[in-house]
């Protein structure tokens, strides 16, 4: 076997309207509903958003509101980018800082989403 990509992962809030206005107004995501469901979508990936813990099954078995971290590659000039999220109105928790990803050095800057989710956005260095 050779795993490739991540295809999607899934958020679970407490605050579905908080959460969809955040990823799609602050990160520029693009909404998708379809049978009910939710889900946010850039680039190839989706975030599939549940609104109680297990609403689909199967399930993670701990589900945790506020419990995820995760990095965001986007691509431009990262002082740039937190520039753009602060005259959105939002705060960044801290920024910018130097990090390695999967693909070698980066820079960081980090916010949290409404139910306290880590979210790092990071831009890869030439």
């Amino acid at each position: 076997m050779k795993l490739k990509r991540f295809d999607h992962l899934v958020l679970t809030t407490e605050h579905p309207e908080e959460c969809v206005r955040f990823y799609t107004e602050i990160l520029d995501m693009e909404p998708v509903e379809k049978d009910g469901r939710i889900a946010l979508k850039f680039g190839e990936q989706k975030i599939n958003i549940h609104r109680k813990k297990a609403e689909f099954l199967p399930a993670a078995r701990n589900v945790a509101y506020g419990s995820l971290d995760l990095c965001l590659i986007a691509e431009g000039d990262i002082r740039e980018i937190m520039k753009e999220i602060e005259s959105k109105g939002y705060p960044v928790e801290l920024g910018i800082v130097q990090r390695t990803g999967a693909l070698g050095p980066m820079d960081s800057i980090y916010l949290r989403d409404p139910d306290g989710n880590l979210v790092e956005i990071s831009v890869y260095r030439d």
